[in-house]
């Protein structure tokens, strides 16, 4: 095995999930809920206040941020600030004169996920891969596009955490893939030779081109949750189908 550190994606790569947040009625259940505490919105009103809360945060960090990026907003469909989504749900109860504690927002917000979420559920043979890397010495890490408030719980639901050896997520760190100052926290943080280290992930861009901009080794699978692409990545390893059974074959022959 030719590298010593492993860095994993999770949704796309090793958890399927499929979310809905246009549905009506979570938009109808969620102004529910804010107005048991006093917060009456109609469901549609809450939607564009979220849409605007979001944008309006996602700027402010953006301006305090600066013009670091080597990639524009418009030009990927990630945008690399990353806010903490419990602060749209607080400032939700607070338009509506509701003082709020961060705990109730987080409740919201959690309650939020919940109703958007269709399924979630680990792709076939991830534990196996993760195992196979722990039992051979390696060093596993998660670095992730991910909402702290969703994805530590949604992680810890799925058995997931005791497999990294540190996990990454980008509302948590205020910035994400495919800046290069995300994954910088995590090479720098754990002094990673990036020769010696591989990201894999799902998202040509976010984690191949990302990676590789910063020198590490990419495997690129292509799952059913990955965006379009027009070409195969530029990628060391590449698969155009979930098979998480033979990325481990490749890793550990390699």
């Amino acid at each position: 095995m030719k590298y010593e550190n492993y860095i994993f994606d999770l949704y796309g790569t090793l958890v399927d999930i499929h979310t809905d947040e246009e549905k009506p009625e979570l938009w109808e259940k969620l102004a529910q809920f804010y107005g048991y505490y006093g917060a009456a919105y109609t469901a549609q009103k809450l939607k564009n206040a979220y849409a605007r809360l979001t944008g309006q945060k996602e700027d402010a960090l953006r301006q305090e941020m600066g013009s670091e990026a080597d990639i524009k907003k418009d030009d990927t469909h990630e945008a690399h600030p990353e806010i903490e989504i419990e602060e749209v749900f607080l400032a939700l109860f607070q338009e509506k004169g509701v003082q709020a504690d961060l705990e109730l927002a987080i409740h919201a917000g959690q309650f939020f996920r919940i109703l958007s979420t269709e399924y979630i559920r680990l792709y076939d043979g991830a534990e196996e891969l993760l195992t196979a890397l722990r039992e051979k010495g390696k060093k596993v890490y998660l670095l992730s596009n991910a909402q702290r408030i969703f994805t530590a719980y949604e992680m810890r639901l799925l058995g997931l955490e005791p497999y990294f050896d540190d996990i990454l997520l980008s509302s948590s760190c205020k910035v994400k893939k495919p800046d290069a100052r995300f994954f910088h926290l995590l090479l720098d943080k754990h002094h990673m030779v990036p020769e010696e280290s591989i990201m894999i992930g799902n998202d040509a861009v976010s984690d191949i081109k990302g990676a590789k901009e910063v020198g590490l080794h990419t495997f690129y699978i292509h799952s059913n949750i990955s965006p379009d692409i027009k070409k195969k990545p530029d990628a060391d390893y590449v698969l155009m189908q979930m098979d998480l059974a033979k990325v481990r074959q490749i890793l550990i022959s390699d």
